[in-house]
């Protein structure tokens, strides 16, 4: 595999992912969050080029310290060869199967590889289906910020309401991939009168809109919108797609990223967590 570095083989790319769209929303928000600036230390791979057969991109391998952080350990995947696509999860060189990690992509038949390679090495697999978003235009919000709240980006010092409000959080590990993601990506959240976070949303290193949430009492009122508008207008002024993955039956959610412009995608968002056993 080789590693992309250049600006112009980056772009290059960029421009090749943008033809496949959707199956490729969550490789192609990596990519570009490397090509601008790579705050969140991941790297871009292909098996050729200028004609590429599989585009992984991956934390780099030195940043990945701890061998059970799969918050932290993730990969996408974009092919055009399934059987090199097969041949790459057979091997250990370029994914490391001794180390947790999440694998993200769109297209069909990448479920049934990573689970066929899991399998056949003895590692558990956990699997989570998304409903994959988009958002043509900036996210329009349904109402402005109310009296008595702030637009501000998330403070490491919200971070631990964060991890005990996120359903996959709630561990030392969760809690440190959060506070990663709020110090290096943008984010947007509404602060209360006291200052504390009353609703927020988040951008992971693959471009996504993540962990969005609004306290119960502060439901209803379509504050989640207000934060959704803020970092999407910002994402769409520097030509990322503006996505998000939604579980399918999370109506309140669904209802909620829908009212301010995100149009379902089709096919599956796949996160798949690998773990040793």
């Amino acid at each position: 595999m080789l590693i992309l570095t250049c600006p112009g083989q980056l772009q290059r790319l960029e421009e090749a992912l943008r033809r496949s769209l959707p199956a490729t929303l969550p490789v192609l928000g990596a990519v570009m969050t490397v090509a601008q600036g790579n705050p969140a230390a991941h790297e871009v791979l292909v098996d050729s080029w200028p004609h590429f057969g599989v585009v992984l991109t991956r934390l780099r391998p030195e940043e990945n310290r701890d061998p059970g952080d799969f918050y932290a350990n993730q990969f996408t995947a974009y092919y055009r060869d399934e059987g090199a696509w097969r041949a790459l999860l057979g091997g250990t060189e370029v994914v490391d199967w001794t180390r947790a990690f999440q694998m993200h992509g769109m297209q069909e038949g990448m479920y049934e590889a990573v689970s066929e390679a899991a399998d056949a090495k003895g590692l558990r697999l956990e699997t989570h289906r998304y409903q994959a978003l988009l958002s043509p235009r900036p996210p329009q919000p349904r109402v402005q910020v109310p009296p008595g709240l702030r637009l501000a980006p998330v403070s490491p010092s919200h971070v631990p309401l964060l991890n005990a409000t996120w359903a996959l959080g709630g561990n030392a590990r969760s809690r440190r991939f959060l506070l990663g993601l709020v110090r290096v990506l943008p984010s947007a959240c509404l602060l209360g009168p006291r200052g504390r976070p009353v609703s927020w949303s988040l951008l992971d290193p693959l471009g996504c809109l993540t962990h969005g949430y609004t306290l119960p009492a502060w439901r209803g009122q379509g504050l989640s919108g207000v934060t959704l508008g803020a970092l999407g207008r910002g994402l769409h002024a520097r030509g990322f797609p503006v996505y998000c993955g939604v579980l399918p039956h999370n109506t309140p959610s669904q209802r909620a990223v829908r009212a301010v412009g995100f149009l379902p995608q089709p096919g599956t968002f796949y996160t798949l967590v690998v773990t040793p056993q």
